[in-house]
């Protein structure tokens, strides 16, 4: 089953699987609707959907020309129809006014309400939210009604399954379900009203699925967006008031932006390309020069923005492993495989010339080696899984680290390995598995078979396996296989890289 969702989901780019998702909740919304099995009015829906979308699409497009930017269509798209989901449905001009409002407000704070061209709040969070101090239109929050919840967990599972935030949708939902039962049953409630009351008549799950989870307003670190988690979590279930302010969950999620603002990259990262090497037969390098200094920890991921003509479903974002040191000098790398099929985004990468520039929105990851250097390790690539070891090991090399590392390198691969000449200066322990001639690897590297990874000849080249800390890093499905392989050697201490998608 995980194979089968990491294949799918990742071969759709995560703007694509948010959009569609929300597009069949409304279409759901509306069918149900007007079979009277949800409360809004189903031509109020009809009327609100276009004018959310619509006003959200234009001001992003206004927006972006003003600052001389392309407008990101899918992502307006997106804070439109969010927009849609939360503020109350109408057929009154008034009402109408205040869900165009309300979108215009979410799309242009993109652009107003940013930091080095970072947005800093959740945008249909802000635009809504400011309608709680005018009276004109309000949020409702219509979205959370029984009949819409099956829909919603599952949309929901899929855009954090797809995006690896699973533990922040958990944790979340854990912290602020238990606080509403417990507070449902200490008011004289039951329990059977206490669970109603929190899964099914409650927008919690779509909070979480679908607010929470936005990428550019979530810290980097893993440990640093569960305890986001848990203190949006409190604001969303305990009543408070402050003032004018009380309790609300867009308020309560604005107020974790502000938190997450202080752990992230808060800016914009503009590089400009300095060179493309294909370093391998169908294995490229690109090296960029980022404008200010960068920093990041080795093993850790860029989000490129590359808009370009005719983007298929993988979008004009994508996910890259850095390849370099931190401590590389003035430049970042990042290194990818092309096949006769890639993505248009790739396509658009490598017919780039020397000096254009390009945009990353942030760098993530908790695919880190530990600090403490004296720690065995075990390093298992997939194919081009390899990259966060190059950075990793190129950065202990340059700092003199003594680790004890042993390189699993996966491969089906006959040509010359990416990184070879790394590895090979830095003394690293390389044990291949794939169609390589032994004869044709570098010396002191070993050929554990002519094919896949088994655990016979892992037991037996890695003896000590069980007293190492292993990292795995590869295609999804491929990952999947290795874990259960490390497993079945004793490991224990498995870490899995953030894949996106291929």
């Amino acid at each position: 089953m995980t194979r089968w969702l990491d294949r799918t989901l990742g071969a759709i780019a995560m703007y694509k699987l948010v959009l569609g998702s929300l597009a069949g909740l409304a279409v759901v919304s509306i069918a149900l609707a007007f079979g009277g099995l949800i409360s809004p009015d189903p031509f109020a829906l009809l009327a609100s959907l276009p004018i959310a979308v619509a006003f959200s699409y234009g001001a992003s497009w206004l927006g972006a020309r003003i600052v001389r930017q392309r407008a990101h269509l899918e992502s307006s798209l997106i804070t439109g129809l969010l927009v849609f989901f939360i503020m109350a449905p109408s057929l009154q001009l008034s009402g109408l006014l205040a869900i165009a409002l309300a979108s215009t407000i979410a799309a242009a704070s993109k652009f107003l309400i940013a930091f080095r061209g970072r947005h800093i709040f959740n945008p249909a969070a802000l635009g809504a939210y400011v309608f709680i101090f005018v009276p004109l239109g309000f949020p409702t929050w219509w979205i959370g009604t029984p009949w819409l919840q099956p829909v919603i967990l599952v949309a929901a599972f899929l855009i954090l399954y797809r995006t690896q935030r699973l533990d922040l949708g958990l944790t979340f939902v854990v912290v602020a379900a238990s606080i509403r039962i417990a507070l449902t049953l200490a008011n004289g409630g039951d329990l059977t009203e206490a669970l109603s009351f929190t899964f099914l008549s409650s927008q919690m799950i779509f909070f979480a699925g679908f607010m929470l989870s936005e990428p550019l307003t979530l810290p980097p670190r893993r440990w640093q967006r569960l305890s986001l988690a848990v203190l949006v979590a409190l604001l969303f279930a305990i009543p408070f008031s402050v003032g004018s302010l009380y309790s609300d969950p867009l308020l309560a999620l604005l107020i974790g932006n502000l938190v997450a603002f202080a752990f992230t990259q808060r800016r914009t990262i503009r590089m400009t390309l300095t060179e493309t090497e294909e370093i391998a037969p169908g294995t490229w390098e690109l090296t960029f020069a980022p404008h200010r200094p960068l920093s990041f920890r080795a093993g850790q991921y860029i989000e490129l923005s590359l808009p370009h003509p005719s983007p298929d479903q993988r979008g004009a974002r994508r996910y890259f492993t850095i390849s370099s040191a931190p401590d590389a000098g003035a430049t970042v790398s990042v290194t990818f495989t092309v096949s006769d099929r890639t993505s248009s985004f790739k396509n658009a990468l490598l017919a780039l010339p020397r000096g254009a520039d390009v945009n990353g929105t942030g760098i993530w990851g908790d695919f880190v080696l530990p600090r403490k250097t004296t720690e065995p390790l075990l390093l298992v690539a997939g194919g081009i899984g390899v990259t966060p070891f190059a950075s990793q090991i190129a950065h202990s090399h340059l700092h003199d680290e003594e680790r004890d590392i042993v390189l699993i390198y996966a491969t089906s691969s006959t040509e010359t390995l990416p990184f070879s000449g790394l590895f090979v200066e830095a003394g690293v322990r390389v044990i291949v598995f794939g169609p390589q001639s032994a004869a044709a690897l570098p010396a002191g590297w070993v050929l554990g078979s002519e094919g896949r990874l088994n655990s016979d000849a892992l037991s037996a080249l890695v003896p000590d396996l069980a007293d190492r800390r292993a990292y795995l890093s590869g295609p999804p499905a491929l990952v999947n296989d290795l874990k259960s392989t490390l497993r079945a050697n004793g490991a224990r201490r498995i870490h899995t890289d953030y894949f996106s998608g291929y």
